[in-house]
């Protein structure tokens, strides 16, 4: 079987996954890497569209409760659905997490998850009397999904074009490393976070496990195979024909790499088949194949969107969302628990914002600060960090008489929290984040 060449580009183009064309000069030994005690392993959700953190976390106590029924009208939860939780460190104030996060309060409850208050971008800290006079500094372009969802990626402000991931990622694992373009790799395509500053972009893996070439053995007489080697191995004058024929050969070569490595590993843990349980069974698969990477840090993007819910069934539409959450993230809990790196992962959530407290009738409209998820074996569980806001209408923390909550912690707060986690010394978190002397830089959800 003679393969024309057009075809084989034009098949490589199509066929090939996005995960075999960014490691080029990445490639290292497998078999000669080794992985150190101190492993670390970030792993990010992202909540694409904007999540109504006024529904993940809910007041518990009666006066409170009845607050946030009356306001909230038709996007309401029942006090009786609600699933109960004490922090340990709240005085005695329970919450309620929505109920369909029945993963989510078991890890609490064991303490190995945390949540976040009321976290958002922030240039200074600000009052809501600094908000009113714009007396500090703001974010650009606030409640705007494009510019917030880059800011909460990126800890900056104006025009942001690294990740505080990537640009973390960057400055931990060291240049000469082998397969040091594998330290930062998405499960869901392109995305800011992990781009750093320097050479560091996200590699991208399918969260099917389909490396594009996996039926391509180049050792093999098949037809097909034989094509593809004999192609492969064509010189050409013309720089560019040569120059894409090199780039397949060598992705292709990554690909395998990457599939053998994951050959190896063992993984017992049931994921539900969800879009993210599938993506966090490959951040679980891939942790497991660490000792095969050689990598002392790794950062995972993973992501699940449909949280614009100003026009929908709000209710309904978060049920299904927070049911996907929650399911997979004590699934993935259990597996690295399974895998024996429980307490060298830490998996966070991150969003656009949050949304307002008032209805628009059927969903509710941007907002700015919002809680958030933190999980691991390494987190102080069990306890809510940060301040959670006076839910008063018009009240300290309301930007605009709807609920609008001005973040209480900044997100560079809760990314050095991260980042120290992740092994990042001052020096580190002062480049990484530049705004930090302005906030907290340890919010104390780690051991």
């Amino acid at each position: 079987m003679k393969m024309n060449r057009r075809d084989f580009l034009k098949f490589g183009s199509a066929g090939m996954s996005a995960a075999g064309l960014g490691m080029l000069s990445q490639l290292g030994s497998l078999a000669r890497a080794s992985t150190s005690e101190d492993y670390r392993a970030l792993v990010c959700i992202f909540m694409f569209g904007g999540n109504d953190g006024n529904n993940l976390l809910v007041p518990y106590e009666t006066a409170e409760y009845n607050r946030y029924a009356t306001t909230r009208s038709n996007l309401a939860l029942p006090h009786a659905n609600l699933l109960m939780i004490s922090p340990s460190n709240t005085g005695g104030i329970r919450y309620g997490l929505h109920p369909a996060m029945t993963g989510i309060q078991q890890l609490f409850n064991s303490g190995s998850a945390a949540l976040a208050a009321n976290v958002g971008p922030l240039m200074v800290p600000t009052s809501k009397a600094q908000w009113n006079a714009r007396s500090v500094p703001l974010p650009d372009n606030l409640f705007s999904h494009s510019d917030q969802q880059a800011q909460w990626q990126a800890a900056l402000y104006q025009t942001p074009r690294s990740g505080w991931g990537g640009r973390l990622t960057e400055r931990m694992v060291d240049s000469g490393v082998n397969n040091r373009g594998y330290s930062v790799i998405s499960l869901t395509g392109n995305n800011l976070w992990e781009s750093s500053d320097s050479v560091l972009t996200p590699y991208k893996v399918s969260a099917s496990g389909n490396f594009g070439f996996d039926f391509y053995d180049p050792a093999s007489s098949d037809p097909l195979s034989a094509a593809i080697t004999a192609t492969l191995n064509e010189s050409h004058a013309h720089a560019l024909e040569q120059g894409w024929l090199d780039v397949m050969s060598r992705s292709i070569d990554v690909q395998r790499i990457l599939t053998n490595a994951l050959a190896g590993t063992t993984l017992n843990t049931a994921f539900p088949n969800t879009g993210l349980g599938a993506q966090l069974k490959m951040v679980a698969r891939l942790i497991s194949a660490r000792n095969g990477l050689g990598l002392k840090r790794q950062c995972f993007f993973c992501s699940i969107g449909g949280f614009d819910t100003h026009g929908d069934d709000q209710l309904a539409r978060q049920n299904e969302l927070f049911t996907e959450i929650s399911e997979a993230v004590a699934a993935f809990q259990q597996a690295t628990t399974e895998l024996d790196v429980g307490t060298n992962t830490t998996l966070f959530t991150a969003s656009d914002f949050g949304r307002t407290f008032t209805s628009n009738g059927q969903g509710s409209d941007h907002g700015w600060g919002s809680h958030h998820l933190v999980v691991g074996g390494a987190v102080k569980g069990g306890k809510l960090y940060g301040s959670f806001p006076d839910q008063t209408l018009g009240g300290p923390d309301d930007a605009d008489g709807k609920g609008n909550w001005i973040p209480t912690t900044s997100v560079e707060s809760y990314a050095a929290t991260l980042g120290r986690w992740f092994g990042a010394s001052d020096a580190v978190l002062a480049e990484v984040f530049p705004r930090l002397t302005y906030f907290n830089p340890d919010t104390g959800f780690f051991t």
